[in-house]
């Protein structure tokens, strides 16, 4: 007999829309609240006022490894934004966020989305300051925080390179502001983003250009600063000024780099390491502007000090043309009354040589009247000179011989009275040894030696028995 056939238990089985809002129910349930980290990616406001975007978790290399569907409705989306205004904060792509949700699954999408309640500020300030600490000790170990500022900024920059959006209100704000100063500024622009996930790119770009152009010295134009402005923003909109890329590139310009970056309370790392930091664009152009003022002020100073030592020393040069005039036409008079005096004296002098030489002619006459009376007499006195001399040199002559042999015959008897043989005759002697030395001292003989004394009469040759000293 065969066995009935038995259909298997029927299983549940869902419809789709009636899955997808168990698994709303079970995720409401499980995920009813719960903190996610994550970064923002592709922000898409809508017209409504809501925010679809999504987290994502990166890994090394910048990977996704993690990624969820996120929304703000409108009522959070504006609850939301006020907080974050309130801080100086703004929901931005590519920022890093702490936000507390509802997991959710939307099924006519058939999509998981973390429905957003609630963005922790406190979370993306303590990031936010982390970071700008870590690239600010980076920066200074490299030695790129004083390095721009150590540029020369010429007193006065015309020539200079904007780094801005085009045609952005900072970039208005600021090529008015030069303009209506009446200056001869020539601006090149450089466009970039300066907000944005493009913005650090496209800045890096410029500045490379920067560097290129500084070192082209056959541009014809070389620039004497770099400006770099943005309109404000909130907080998060400086996170490309916070990075590390951009705030070395401007460190290392070869231009000094001023920043005007719209933002009031807040210095972003670039404005740490610009050569000077302002906080707007209309703040950058005005200090250009003041500047070039103030060498305008010291070029007319200048000129004024110029003109009026110019007026002084013509005036001086003046007076002493004048002083010379005077001295001169003084001069002129005194040689005037020179010439009369010297014409005068010129009289005076003929007149007193006429005399002189009439009074030395009347004396030349009686000279030689004289010499002709006395001459004779004269050539008779010289006639008998040499006889008197001849003979008062023979009578001088005589007197000198007669008183030299009375010296002589005085020495003749000394030398007679000193000789010899006259101090033999009164009894004394002369004692020689054998070697015929005059003995003056006992000390030049010894005992036994045989002595020679001369006497009067003779000779007498003894031997020396022992010598006494007195």
């Amino acid at each position: 007999m065969t066995e009935p056939w038995h259909l298997p238990p029927a299983e549940p089985t869902y419809t789709v829309s009636a899955l997808g809002r168990e698994l709303h129910e079970l995720l409401g349930e499980v995920y009813g609240s719960v903190w996610v980290v994550g970064e923002v990616h592709r922000a898409r406001p809508t017209q409504r006022g809501h925010l679809f975007f999504e987290l994502v978790e990166k890994g090394r290399g910048d990977d996704i490894i993690g990624k969820l569907e996120a929304v703000l409705w409108r009522s959070d989306h504006l609850r939301v934004r006020r907080a974050l205004r309130a801080r100086d904060l703004a929901l931005s792509e590519g920022h890093q966020i702490r936000c507390r949700g509802q997991l959710d699954f939307y099924g006519p999408a058939g999509r998981v989305q973390l429905v957003v309640r609630e963005v922790d500020p406190l979370f993306s300030l303590g990031l936010l300051a982390r970071r700008r600490q870590e690239t600010l000790a980076a920066l200074a170990r490299a030695g790129l925080l004083e390095r721009n500022r150590q540029r020369r900024l010429p007193p006065v920059v015309l020539d200079l390179v904007l780094v801005t959006s085009r045609g952005s209100a900072a970039f208005h704000d600021f090529v008015s502001g030069l303009a209506e100063s009446g200056y001869g500024f020539r601006i090149l622009l450089l466009p970039a983003s300066v907000q944005g996930s493009a913005a650090e790119g496209e800045l890096l770009a410029a500045f490379e250009r920067i560097a290129t152009l500084a070192e082209d010295a056959a541009a014809g134009w070389r620039p004497a600063a770099v400006v770099l402005v943005r309109g404000g923003g909130a907080r998060t909109d400086l996170a490309a000024f916070d990075g590390r890329a951009l705030a070395e590139a401007v460190a290392r310009c070869p231009l000094p780099v001023l920043t005007g970056l719209g933002h009031e309370t807040d210095q972003s790392v670039v404005d740490r390491v610009a050569h000077t930091a302002l906080k707007t664009p209309t703040q950058v152009a005005s200090f250009l502007v003041e500047r070039a003022a103030q060498a305008e002020q010291a070029v007319l100073g200048l000129q004024e000090t110029i003109c009026r030592r110019a007026r002084e020393q013509l005036a001086a040069a003046s007076r002493a043309v004048e002083r010379g005039e005077r001295v001169a036409k003084a001069a002129q008079l005194r040689l005037g009354i020179a010439a009369r005096n010297l014409d005068d004296a010129g009289r005076a002098i003929e007149r007193l040589g006429r005399r002189r030489l009439g009074e030395a002619g009347r004396r030349l006459r009686e000279v030689e009247r004289r010499l002709a009376v006395a001459g004779p007499r004269l050539l008779e006195r010289r006639r008998t000179l040499p006889e008197q001399l001849v003979q008062r040199l023979g009578d001088r002559a005589r007197g000198r011989l007669e008183r030299l042999a009375a010296v002589l015959d005085g020495h003749a008897r000394l030398c007679a009275e000193l000789a010899p043989q006259r101090l033999l005759a009164r009894g004394f002697s002369i004692t020689r040894d054998a070697r015929g030395a005059v003995v003056r001292n006992p000390r030049q003989v010894r005992p036994g030696d045989v002595l020679d004394s001369e006497v009067m009469a003779g000779r007498i040759r003894s031997t020396v028995v022992t010598e006494e000293d007195r």
